[in-house]
């Protein structure tokens, strides 16, 4: 698709720049050379008659009518992936690329048991995968880089449809020989705050571990992990306990040094859901994605029966 000259291509390449701030990062998520990019980029320039960057040896900044025409760059590339998708939707719902995205503490243990049902009920489907922190996937959903992600509800967002696919309780891992692995039974109130690890600040699995223990453990947490896999090495190490997903303690205590169990709370978990744009013409589609999605609900969690959050009711 051209305009006098202007492609879309060209547009694409201007807001990575705009958005990454480097146009060697921008030509590589872009599949291109440098050169090439900044050709482009050049060549947009003079056809917009407008220098859309400003360029030093430390940093790229857009100007600021280049930030205003990025903007708006966004927009026509947001439209044209809706023309796309609602071309695709009135051929064959949920065919062709769906870009989705998945928290990282979901994706590993959760997308190996779902992949091949969803290549049975939706053949022409081409999933492109990406794992981030919620935030990060928030924003590129209502960017349109993702088309739509799967991550802990609330996803509290006015441009955001989301619907709720199943509960998946915290259980609590700790050292073989801990305390905690001696008692009867296991209340978040049992737990002392002094002894939990968690993991670093901006995953959403941090926030509601405090949340679920702020109120009956006192203290405050020393020792932070990058990921959850860090987190069972230092739980295995001795350096305390933590509170882990189902999905991603299944299978993992068999090495000695820890113990894993249920915690009786009913209320100790998280609800795991499906969230898309509101104004995405495949919304039908996300909804019959999602309710596939929860009748394929892992063992072990609590299937959400058509429960939406936010958005459309569905």
């Amino acid at each position: 698709m051209t305009l006098a000259g202007l492609s879309l291509r060209d547009l694409e390449y201007a807001v990575a720049v705009g958005r990454l701030r480097h146009f060697g990062r921008a030509a590589e998520q872009c599949g291109v050379s440098q050169s090439a990019l900044s050709e482009q980029i050049r060549k947009l320039e003079a056809i917009l008659g407008v220098a859309l960057f400003e360029r030093t040896r430390r940093r790229v900044e857009p100007t600021p009518r280049g930030a205003l025409l990025l903007r708006r760059a966004e927009a026509v590339l947001a439209e044209a992936r809706f023309l796309i998708a609602a071309a695709q939707h009135a051929a064959e719902p949920l065919s062709g690329e769906l870009r989705l995205g998945v928290i990282a503490t979901l994706g590993p243990y959760y997308l190996p048991g779902l992949l091949g049902a969803l290549r049975a009920r939706f053949p022409r489907l081409q999933l492109r995968l990406t794992e981030a922190r919620t935030a990060e996937l928030l924003q590129q959903v209502r960017r349109g880089e993702l088309d739509a992600a799967l991550l802990a509800l609330p996803a509290d967002d006015a441009e955001l449809s989301a619907q709720a696919l199943f509960f998946e309780p915290f259980h609590l891992v700790c050292p073989a020989q801990h305390v905690l692995s001696q008692m009867a039974r296991v209340t978040l109130a049992d737990l002392d705050r002094d002894g939990m690890l968690l993991l670093e600040e901006g995953h959403c699995l941090r926030d509601q571990a405090l949340a679920l223990c702020g109120t009956a453990a006192a203290g405050s947490p020393a020792r932070f992990a990058s990921s959850l896999e860090m987190l069972r090495n230092m739980i295995a190490a001795g350096e305390g306990f933590s509170l882990l997903p189902l999905l991603a303690t299944a299978g993992r205590a068999a090495d000695g040094l820890t113990h894993c169990r249920k915690l009786d709370d009913p209320a100790a978990g998280r609800t795991i859901g499906l969230c898309w744009r509101r104004s995405d013409p495949r919304g039908e589609e996300f909804r019959t994605l999602a309710a596939l999605l929860a009748a394929e609900a892992p063992a072990g969690t609590r299937r959400c029966h058509g429960a939406a959050v936010g958005g459309d009711a569905v």
